[in-house]
């Protein structure tokens, strides 16, 4: 009996020591909401989705370390985070669906509130958009007359330049949307949202072009580290009455 009981014991599936904390984290949730979580909790959590049977409190803690925060993890490419010990690309993919999640709810939130009527609306979207992002990246806002929210496009992305950004291609997609006005916005991934001289120039070429299609360009937002900058509230470009 004593040695059937030791072989017994040896293929007797055995509860890993973390199911218990994995648990407690769902159920914590589900209870009480993200708002007493820390950053790592956080992952933690998210990673018990995407690893089994394993402890993911090592490789969350390491997520945080390597890029600073939640947002950081969140922000960074899927190559990045496949690097990470204990995280796989089942795990890389699942964090960058959560981004690009999160950037699509934020647009239909947009949506639904149908109008752009100050710089904060703005703001909101750009923050969901393009902020974080280590690649440049430029979109276009289509409104109608009344600043009604028609769409929002990405127009080019990568090490950006003014010859990349098409004014005949924003023109087309304007035209085929039926906008009556035009926000731009992009990102330095620098951090430090002023324009540059080719950032302005851009804009008043843009704005140029559709001025005589009846096309009103309203503004163009720089996007830096926690910070944005508006070339229209700061004065940059000349904008005709109906603009302002």
């Amino acid at each position: 009996m004593a040695a059937f009981k030791k072989v017994y014991n040896i293929y007797m599936p055995q509860k890993h020591t973390h199911d218990g904390h994995r648990s407690r984290l769902r159920e914590r949730f589900a209870s009480s909401g993200l708002d007493s979580f820390m950053d790592h909790e956080v992952l933690e959590l998210l990673l018990t989705y995407t690893i089994a049977r394993k402890d993911t409190k090592p490789a969350a803690w390491a997520l945080i370390k390597r890029f600073g925060s939640l947002r950081g993890v969140l922000d960074a490419k899927a190559e990045e985070l496949g690097e990470i010990a204990g995280l796989g690309a089942q795990s890389a993919v699942f964090l960058n669906l959560l981004r690009a999640l999160m950037r699509r709810y934020s647009l239909e939130q947009t949506k639904e509130n149908k109008k752009i009527e100050s710089l904060a609306d703005i703001i909101d979207f750009c923050r969901a958009s393009l902020h974080g992002s280590a690649e440049e990246i430029f979109e276009v806002i289509f409104l109608t007359a009344r600043n009604d929210f028609i769409g929002a496009e990405r127009i080019a992305s990568g090490s950006l330049q003014s010859a990349e950004v098409s004014p005949r291609k924003i023109i087309e997609r304007a035209l085929s949307r039926r906008a009556a006005a035009l926000i731009f916005v992009h990102n330095h991934p620098s951090g430090e949202p002023a324009p540059s001289p080719q950032d302005i120039k851009l804009t008043e070429t843009l704005s140029r072009v559709a001025a005589p299609l009846g096309i009103i360009v309203l503004d163009h937002i720089i996007v830096g580290k926690d910070r944005f900058f508006s070339i229209k509230a700061n004065s940059l470009i000349e904008y005709k009455k109906e603009q302002v």
